[in-house]
């Protein structure tokens, strides 16, 4: 069973902001954590909550898919304090939060903030958000389609997208996106990221496609070294989107952190 519902939660410094969710499944809960759109995630969810005993929750980050940005949320830290708005909102327990990408470093961004009795882990997979010398992050916003799936993929032929292919409404969406992405993580970091890592207490999982060329392998080892006790694992054959690449890799290593980790806090 599917839902999608609006929610307003209020957030200091904001007031009350829409965030547009969708639930699936039921067992342990999920928060799902889109990058560059809704639709990098969507089917995922999807097969997560069909393969194993899990309650999905994706949110829709305010300004993506048409949805309304307030004024005042501009990055990646204030997404955060809305999720964590989100889960006393849900009344959800041992949660187990999964970002990609920029998705990931907003999971990150929750890991830091340290109000975190709700979450039972955080899975980042292929995070960005920190700097990392001598591994920078692609700069994705200068790229054209080919360019972004040649970084992107490790089979750019088979999975890269054809904007030329895309009905014009599908083609509106992606740029409302990509701008809604420019507000969020034009820099794609935040350089007092790396030090609030350092107070992370919840257990955390870094997950990494080895051919991601995004943020390449070296850049994924750096940030699971900045969390204490973290994990880092590496995903064959795949690249910066494993929940389209390989799914079902991606499956088995979220959901036995997921097992192994199943109190909150």
């Amino acid at each position: 069973m599917t839902s999608t519902q609006t929610h307003s939660l209020t957030i200091d410094g904001l007031g009350a902001v829409d965030v547009t969710v969708t639930e699936r499944g039921q067992g342990r809960p999920v928060l799902l954590l889109h990058g560059g759109g809704p639709g990098t995630v969507e089917p995922w969810a999807d097969r997560l909550a069909e393969a194993r005993p899990a309650q999905v929750f994706t949110p829709i980050h305010p300004g993506f898919d048409g949805t309304r940005r307030p004024e005042g949320l501009t990055d990646a830290r204030g997404l955060a304090a809305l999720y964590v708005a989100l889960l006393e909102e849900l009344d959800l327990t041992g949660v187990t939060v999964v970002g990609n990408s920029i998705g990931g470093w907003i999971a990150a961004e929750m890991a830091a903030l340290g109000t975190n009795s709700r979450v039972a882990g955080f899975v980042l997979v292929d995070a960005v958000g920190i700097e990392v010398p001598g591994h920078p992050i692609a700069d994705f916003f200068a790229l054209t389609p080919a360019e972004i799936a040649q970084v992107s993929y490790h089979d750019p032929v088979k999975f890269g997208l054809d904007p030329s292919k895309l009905p014009p409404e599908a083609l509106a969406r992606l740029a409302g996106n990509r701008a809604a992405l420019t507000v969020y993580g034009a820099s794609m970091q935040n350089g007092s990221l790396p030090g609030r890592l350092a107070g992370i207490t919840v257990p955390t999982l870094v997950l990494w496609g080895e051919a991601d060329r995004i943020a390449d392998v070296d850049y994924g080892k750096a940030y699971a070294a900045a969390i204490p006790g973290a994990s880092f694992e590496v995903l064959t054959e795949t690249g910066h989107l494993p929940q389209i690449e390989t799914p079902e890799k991606l499956i088995d290593a979220v959901w036995s952190f997921v097992e192994a980790h199943p109190a909150a806090g």
